[in-house]
């Protein structure tokens, strides 16, 4: 006889990434993306980081893992690869899939592009790219461009091509909301942002969206709520609290509190603590119980309350929480699918299915778009 399928219905609101964080064997994507779509989840999320989590590798094989669970690249960035490059990893990806896949971008860490020897990323720059891959997915050609995104003779693909590909942005301040909210098909906010910075956020979208001549629902929402079950040991809880805002406000603590609107005082005090600035490598990594605690105590409340922490049921009430200030879906971040279980199975039990009927497993896509961005 066939074996029972045993997988859970699908969940499309909820998200998660894969080897959130630091990741030293990223074989573990496998596992936990198989996982993802045993216990429900409608989509996994990927993050790149230069060093064993490259976009393309990842979402290949999280598309060769799953049959049903949507996929994006939630983010990589334009100026790293060749136009063409990036427009055949997804146009691959999204016909390797059935159509699961989605390609997230973001500005990244200027920082980090400094030390790269790249160019910041600008709103106008992003704007070109994208015109530059839906171009190419439509079958067309970029002849003679000279744009933000650079000068290219003469790009094309397959004319044959019609591909239907939905464009996530990632966007934390408000000119990458307001752009989200003119030309993608989804926006990912970030971890860590207080309640009135996303009903905030969703506001400006849905405010862009509507002065672009586009329907305000049809740019799909995600918040990011990093989520930590009470059943992990304190390290782990710790690290994926305290050690995540801090390795966040180390990479661009200004842009984060200006976006929540925090005291600065309280990044100045985070700044200049010794032994914080004495840590080498991520807080998110470290397995020193000692100087978590000690970036918990640092970090004011306020801040560390932007995540769910605590038992299933407090965690599935901030879920509720997430969706009434009007985004239309919740990445729950830092954990992996396992960690996230027992927060699925009370969710599922409280969730109304008819609720989420519109929602698409892709995580850039409605099942009824009402509007397509030109």
């Amino acid at each position: 006889m066939p074996e029972e399928d045993t997988a859970a219905p699908l969940m499309p609101e909820l998200a998660s990434y894969g080897l959130a964080g630091h990741s030293a064997a990223p074989a573990d994507l496998l596992t936990e993306v198989s996982r993802a779509e045993d216990l429900g989840l409608g989509s996994i999320l990927l993050s790149e980081r230069f060093a064993l989590k490259d976009a393309g590798v990842m979402a290949g094989a999280a598309v060769a893992s799953s049959s049903r669970i949507g996929i994006g690249t939630a983010a990589t960035n334009h100026n790293t690869r060749h136009p063409l490059v990036t427009a055949t990893m997804a146009t691959t990806l999204h016909r390797m899939s059935g159509g699961r896949y989605a390609l997230g971008l973001g500005r990244g860490i200027p920082l980090l592009f400094d030390i790269m020897g790249l160019p910041h990323v600008t709103s106008a720059q992003l704007a070109d790219a994208i015109g530059i891959y839906r171009t190419l997915w439509r079958g067309g050609a970029v002849a003679g461009h000279d744009g933000p995104a650079g000068t290219y003779p003469y790009l094309v693909q397959d004319t044959s091509f019609d591909e239907d590909i939905p464009i996530l942005l990632m966007a934390m301040g408000d000119n990458s909301l307001r752009l989200a909210g003119q030309l993608a098909d989804g926006v990912v906010l970030h971890t860590f942002m207080s309640d009135a910075a996303v009903e905030r956020s969703v506001r400006l979208v849905r405010e862009s969206a509507e002065k672009a001549g586009r329907d305000p629902a049809s740019v799909r929402i995600w918040s990011v709520m990093a989520t930590i079950e009470e059943s992990l040991d304190e390290a782990a809880r710790l690290r994926k609290l305290a050690g995540r805002l801090a390795t966040y406000l180390t990479g661009y603590g200004d842009v984060l509190v200006r976006v929540n609107g925090w005291d600065p005082a309280g990044l100045e005090s985070f700044r200049s603590d010794e032994r914080l600035a004495a840590h080498a490598g991520a807080l998110d990594a470290t397995a020193d119980l000692d100087i978590l605690r000690h970036a918990r105590d640092v970090l004011p409340d306020e801040w560390l309350d932007c995540a769910a922490v605590g038992s299933a049921s407090h965690c599935a009430d901030r879920i509720e929480a997430q969706l009434a200030l009007g985004a239309d879906s919740v990445v729950l971040h830092g954990a992996t699918p396992d960690e996230l279980a027992p927060v699925l199975d009370l969710w599922r039990t409280r969730r109304d299915p008819n609720r989420f009927t519109h929602l698409d497993p892709n995580p850039g896509r409605f099942l009824s778009r009402k509007d397509s961005p030109s």
